[in-house]
Protein backbone atom coordinates (compact mmCIF):
# COMPACT_ATOMS: atom_id res chain seq x y z
CA UNK A 1 0.00 0.00 0.00
CA UNK A 2 1.34 3.40 -0.82
CA UNK A 3 1.63 5.74 2.34
CA UNK A 4 1.68 9.58 1.34
CA UNK A 5 2.20 11.93 3.74
CA UNK A 6 1.97 15.70 3.26
CA UNK A 7 4.14 18.33 5.71
CA UNK A 8 4.55 21.87 4.10
CA UNK A 9 5.70 23.21 0.72
CA UNK A 10 5.26 25.68 -1.80
CA UNK A 11 2.80 24.83 -4.42
CA UNK A 12 4.10 24.68 -7.58
CA UNK A 13 5.60 27.35 -9.77
CA UNK A 14 2.49 29.79 -10.81
CA UNK A 15 1.09 32.97 -11.00
CA UNK A 16 -1.99 34.86 -12.31
CA UNK A 17 -2.52 38.48 -13.54
CA UNK A 18 -6.72 39.00 -13.91
CA UNK A 19 -7.14 41.65 -16.39
CA UNK A 20 -10.24 43.48 -17.44
CA UNK A 21 -9.82 43.46 -21.51
CA UNK A 22 -8.26 41.52 -23.82
CA UNK A 23 -5.36 43.21 -26.14
CA UNK A 24 -2.11 44.91 -26.04
CA UNK A 25 -0.92 47.52 -23.91
CA UNK A 26 -1.86 50.05 -25.65
CA UNK A 27 -5.35 50.33 -24.45
CA UNK A 28 -8.29 48.78 -24.52
CA UNK A 29 -12.04 49.85 -25.72
CA UNK A 30 -12.30 51.91 -22.64
CA UNK A 31 -9.32 54.17 -22.98
CA UNK A 32 -7.94 52.47 -20.60
CA UNK A 33 -4.26 50.72 -21.07
CA UNK A 34 -3.74 46.92 -19.96
CA UNK A 35 -1.52 47.86 -17.16
CA UNK A 36 -4.30 50.35 -15.86
CA UNK A 37 -6.96 47.31 -16.28
CA UNK A 38 -4.79 45.28 -14.23
CA UNK A 39 -4.01 48.12 -11.92
CA UNK A 40 -0.32 47.04 -12.23
CA UNK A 41 -0.28 43.51 -10.05
CA UNK A 42 0.64 40.53 -10.81
CA UNK A 43 -0.88 37.89 -8.33
CA UNK A 44 1.51 35.19 -7.92
CA UNK A 45 1.40 31.91 -5.70
CA UNK A 46 2.82 31.13 -2.61
CA UNK A 47 6.19 33.03 -1.64
CA UNK A 48 8.35 30.34 -1.30
CA UNK A 49 8.04 28.84 -5.13
CA UNK A 50 10.88 29.13 -7.26
CA UNK A 51 8.57 31.12 -9.78
CA UNK A 52 7.70 34.03 -7.04
CA UNK A 53 11.17 34.61 -6.79
CA UNK A 54 11.60 34.33 -10.74
CA UNK A 55 8.42 36.60 -11.23
CA UNK A 56 10.35 39.11 -8.68
CA UNK A 57 13.68 38.83 -10.98
CA UNK A 58 11.22 39.36 -14.02
CA UNK A 59 9.66 42.38 -12.32
CA UNK A 60 13.20 43.89 -11.72
CA UNK A 61 14.86 43.43 -14.49
CA UNK A 62 12.22 44.82 -17.04
CA UNK A 63 12.42 48.41 -17.47
CA UNK A 64 8.80 48.12 -18.41
CA UNK A 65 7.10 46.78 -15.63
CA UNK A 66 8.91 49.83 -13.23
CA UNK A 67 5.61 50.10 -11.04
CA UNK A 68 4.06 46.62 -11.58
CA UNK A 69 3.78 44.45 -8.59
CA UNK A 70 3.38 41.09 -7.31
CA UNK A 71 0.73 40.15 -5.05
CA UNK A 72 1.45 36.89 -3.48
CA UNK A 73 -1.15 34.72 -2.52
CA UNK A 74 -1.42 30.84 -4.05
CA UNK A 75 -1.58 28.32 -6.93
CA UNK A 76 -5.59 27.43 -5.91
CA UNK A 77 -6.55 31.32 -6.18
CA UNK A 78 -4.54 31.48 -9.93
CA UNK A 79 -6.27 28.64 -11.47
CA UNK A 80 -9.81 29.51 -10.31
CA UNK A 81 -8.84 33.45 -11.78
CA UNK A 82 -7.77 30.91 -15.04
CA UNK A 83 -10.64 29.08 -15.17
CA UNK A 84 -12.89 31.98 -14.60
CA UNK A 85 -11.47 34.46 -16.98
CA UNK A 86 -11.31 31.30 -19.95
CA UNK A 87 -14.88 31.31 -18.87
CA UNK A 88 -15.90 34.66 -20.21
CA UNK A 89 -12.95 35.27 -22.50
CA UNK A 90 -11.24 37.92 -20.16
CA UNK A 91 -7.95 38.29 -20.73
CA UNK A 92 -5.28 36.90 -17.89
CA UNK A 93 -1.68 36.82 -17.38
CA UNK A 94 0.10 34.54 -15.58
CA UNK A 95 3.64 33.01 -14.55
CA UNK A 96 3.04 29.53 -15.52
CA UNK A 97 4.99 26.36 -16.61
CA UNK A 98 4.96 23.44 -18.20
CA UNK A 99 4.13 20.40 -17.35
CA UNK A 100 0.77 21.12 -16.24
CA UNK A 101 -2.88 20.34 -16.65
CA UNK A 102 -4.08 23.80 -17.11
CA UNK A 103 -2.04 23.53 -21.12
CA UNK A 104 -4.23 20.34 -21.35
CA UNK A 105 -7.37 22.13 -20.41
CA UNK A 106 -6.65 25.45 -21.86
CA UNK A 107 -5.20 27.14 -25.06
CA UNK A 108 -2.41 28.96 -23.48
CA UNK A 109 0.69 30.87 -24.74
CA UNK A 110 3.90 31.63 -23.43
CA UNK A 111 4.57 34.96 -23.72
CA UNK A 112 8.54 35.90 -25.54
CA UNK A 113 11.08 36.82 -22.55
CA UNK A 114 13.94 37.93 -24.31
CA UNK A 115 16.47 38.73 -21.01
CA UNK A 116 15.63 35.12 -19.97
CA UNK A 117 14.84 36.12 -16.16
CA UNK A 118 12.11 32.96 -16.27
CA UNK A 119 15.51 30.86 -17.60
CA UNK A 120 14.95 28.90 -20.65
CA UNK A 121 13.98 24.92 -20.68
CA UNK A 122 14.41 23.00 -17.81
CA UNK A 123 14.72 19.65 -17.09
CA UNK A 124 13.18 17.47 -13.60
CA UNK A 125 16.17 15.78 -12.43
CA UNK A 126 16.36 12.83 -10.05
CA UNK A 127 18.74 12.97 -7.25
CA UNK A 128 19.42 10.54 -3.93
CA UNK A 129 21.51 11.13 -1.26
CA UNK A 130 25.33 9.50 -0.62
CA UNK A 131 25.16 5.55 0.00
CA UNK A 132 21.82 4.95 -2.34
CA UNK A 133 23.54 2.72 -4.61
CA UNK A 134 25.06 1.02 -2.46
CA UNK A 135 21.62 0.47 0.19
CA UNK A 136 19.42 0.11 -2.56
CA UNK A 137 21.10 -1.31 -5.97
CA UNK A 138 17.31 -2.76 -7.19
CA UNK A 139 15.94 0.84 -6.37
CA UNK A 140 18.77 2.91 -8.11
CA UNK A 141 18.29 1.06 -11.17
CA UNK A 142 14.86 1.89 -11.31
CA UNK A 143 15.58 5.61 -10.46
CA UNK A 144 18.68 6.02 -13.10
CA UNK A 145 16.11 3.83 -15.76
CA UNK A 146 13.21 6.30 -15.16
CA UNK A 147 12.38 8.75 -17.84
CA UNK A 148 9.72 9.93 -19.25
CA UNK A 149 7.94 12.36 -21.56
CA UNK A 150 6.11 15.72 -20.63
CA UNK A 151 3.22 14.94 -22.54
CA UNK A 152 3.18 11.46 -20.50
CA UNK A 153 3.36 13.57 -17.25
CA UNK A 154 0.79 16.11 -18.55
CA UNK A 155 -1.64 13.37 -19.49
CA UNK A 156 -1.32 11.68 -15.81
CA UNK A 157 -1.50 15.41 -14.15
CA UNK A 158 -4.71 16.35 -16.21
CA UNK A 159 -6.33 12.47 -15.10
CA UNK A 160 -5.70 13.40 -11.31
CA UNK A 161 -7.88 16.47 -11.76
CA UNK A 162 -10.82 14.12 -11.81
CA UNK A 163 -9.66 11.44 -9.98
CA UNK A 164 -6.98 10.43 -6.67
CA UNK A 165 -3.88 10.60 -8.48
CA UNK A 166 -2.42 6.91 -7.30
CA UNK A 167 -5.05 6.04 -9.89
CA UNK A 168 -4.19 8.05 -12.77
CA UNK A 169 -0.52 6.92 -12.43
CA UNK A 170 -2.14 3.28 -12.75
CA UNK A 171 -3.87 3.85 -15.13
CA UNK A 172 -0.97 5.40 -17.23
CA UNK A 173 0.98 2.31 -16.26
CA UNK A 174 -1.32 -0.02 -17.42
CA UNK A 175 -1.45 1.88 -20.91
CA UNK A 176 2.36 2.32 -21.21
CA UNK A 177 3.40 -1.39 -19.32
CA UNK A 178 6.64 -0.99 -21.85
CA UNK A 179 7.58 1.79 -20.64
CA UNK A 180 7.60 0.74 -17.22
CA UNK A 181 9.01 -2.93 -18.24
CA UNK A 182 12.37 -0.87 -19.76
CA UNK A 183 12.72 0.91 -16.44
CA UNK A 184 12.64 -2.18 -14.16
CA UNK A 185 14.08 -4.51 -17.24
CA UNK A 186 17.59 -4.76 -14.87
CA UNK A 187 16.17 -5.28 -11.25
CA UNK A 188 15.33 -7.58 -9.17
CA UNK A 189 12.41 -8.22 -6.89
CA UNK A 190 12.56 -7.42 -3.33
CA UNK A 191 11.24 -8.38 -0.07
CA UNK A 192 9.25 -5.09 1.84
CA UNK A 193 12.41 -2.94 1.61
CA UNK A 194 11.40 1.09 2.78
CA UNK A 195 12.68 3.57 0.64
CA UNK A 196 12.11 7.19 1.64
CA UNK A 197 11.39 9.60 -1.26
CA UNK A 198 10.68 13.40 -1.06
CA UNK A 199 8.97 15.54 -3.26
CA UNK A 200 7.05 18.67 -3.74
CA UNK A 201 3.33 19.61 -3.17
CA UNK A 202 2.80 20.42 -6.83
CA UNK A 203 0.74 18.45 -9.20
CA UNK A 204 3.76 17.61 -11.67
CA UNK A 205 5.34 16.24 -8.52
CA UNK A 206 2.26 14.24 -7.23
CA UNK A 207 1.62 12.96 -10.95
CA UNK A 208 5.32 11.35 -11.40
CA UNK A 209 5.31 10.31 -7.53
CA UNK A 210 2.39 8.53 -7.92
CA UNK A 211 3.78 6.79 -10.83
CA UNK A 212 6.87 6.08 -9.32
CA UNK A 213 5.82 4.98 -6.31
CA UNK A 214 3.61 2.19 -7.68
CA UNK A 215 6.51 1.01 -9.95
CA UNK A 216 8.42 0.42 -6.67
CA UNK A 217 6.19 -1.06 -4.83
CA UNK A 218 5.27 -3.71 -7.87
CA UNK A 219 8.95 -4.48 -6.90
CA UNK A 220 8.48 -4.97 -3.85
CA UNK A 221 9.36 -1.74 -2.02
CA UNK A 222 7.79 -0.20 0.50
CA UNK A 223 7.42 3.55 -0.37
CA UNK A 224 6.51 6.05 1.61
CA UNK A 225 6.26 10.06 0.11
CA UNK A 226 7.11 13.20 2.56
CA UNK A 227 5.72 16.88 0.21
CA UNK A 228 8.34 19.21 1.58
CA UNK A 229 9.35 22.72 0.33
CA UNK A 230 12.31 22.28 -2.14
CA UNK A 231 14.64 24.07 0.33
CA UNK A 232 13.83 21.20 2.68
CA UNK A 233 13.96 18.82 0.15
CA UNK A 234 17.58 19.44 -1.14
CA UNK A 235 18.30 19.60 2.78
CA UNK A 236 16.99 16.05 3.28
CA UNK A 237 18.98 14.28 0.57
CA UNK A 238 22.07 16.02 1.56
CA UNK A 239 21.99 14.79 4.95
CA UNK A 240 20.72 11.52 4.43
CA UNK A 241 17.67 11.97 5.77
CA UNK A 242 15.39 10.61 2.90
CA UNK A 243 16.68 8.11 -0.16
CA UNK A 244 15.79 10.11 -3.26
CA UNK A 245 13.72 12.28 -5.04
CA UNK A 246 12.47 13.26 -8.76
CA UNK A 247 11.19 16.80 -8.20
CA UNK A 248 14.01 19.19 -8.85
CA UNK A 249 14.07 21.61 -11.70
CA UNK A 250 17.57 22.46 -12.55
CA UNK A 251 19.37 24.43 -13.99
CA UNK A 252 17.03 27.55 -13.01
CA UNK A 253 14.07 27.00 -10.68
CA UNK A 254 15.85 25.07 -7.70
CA UNK A 255 19.40 26.35 -8.98
CA UNK A 256 20.37 27.95 -5.84
CA UNK A 257 19.51 24.85 -3.60
CA UNK A 258 21.47 22.34 -6.03
CA UNK A 259 24.67 24.59 -5.93
CA UNK A 260 24.35 24.40 -2.21
CA UNK A 261 24.15 20.80 -1.62
CA UNK A 262 25.49 19.03 -5.06
CA UNK A 263 28.69 18.14 -3.53
CA UNK A 264 26.93 15.62 -0.59
CA UNK A 265 24.08 13.81 -3.40
CA UNK A 266 23.94 11.90 -6.09
CA UNK A 267 22.40 13.25 -10.00
CA UNK A 268 21.18 10.64 -11.64
CA UNK A 269 20.57 12.83 -14.37
CA UNK A 270 16.71 14.43 -15.92
CA UNK A 271 13.76 12.20 -15.74
CA UNK A 272 12.34 14.52 -17.85
CA UNK A 273 13.44 17.52 -20.34
CA UNK A 274 11.61 20.36 -22.01
CA UNK A 275 10.17 21.38 -19.13
CA UNK A 276 9.28 25.29 -18.81
CA UNK A 277 8.60 28.26 -16.35
CA UNK A 278 7.21 31.52 -18.32
CA UNK A 279 4.43 33.90 -18.28
CA UNK A 280 1.62 32.87 -20.52
CA UNK A 281 -1.53 34.44 -21.60
CA UNK A 282 -5.09 32.67 -23.00
CA UNK A 283 -4.16 32.70 -26.60
CA UNK A 284 -6.96 34.86 -27.68
CA UNK A 285 -4.84 37.91 -26.54
CA UNK A 286 -3.34 39.94 -28.74
CA UNK A 287 -0.01 40.12 -26.63
CA UNK A 288 3.09 38.55 -27.53
CA UNK A 289 6.17 39.68 -25.33
CA UNK A 290 6.56 40.33 -21.72
CA UNK A 291 8.08 43.69 -23.56
CA UNK A 292 4.57 44.52 -24.75
CA UNK A 293 3.79 45.43 -21.03
CA UNK A 294 4.35 49.45 -20.31
CA UNK A 295 5.29 50.91 -17.15
CA UNK A 296 2.99 52.33 -14.50
CA UNK A 297 2.86 56.38 -14.74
Amino acid sequence: MIKYKYLTGTAALSAALLVAGCGSDEGSAGGQSLGEELDYTITGIEPGAGLTGLAKDTLEEYDNLEGWELEESSTASMLTALDDAIDDEEPLIITGWTPHWMFSAYDLKFLEDPKETLGGPENIQTIAREGFEEDFPEAYKILDAFEWELEDLQSVMYAGQDMPFEEAGQNWIDENRETVDEWTANAEPVDDKKIELVSTPWDSERASASVLEIVLEEQGFDVTVTDVDPAVLFEAIATGGADASIAPWLPVTHGAFYEKHEENMLDLGPNLTGAQNGIAVPAYMDIDSIEDLEPKE
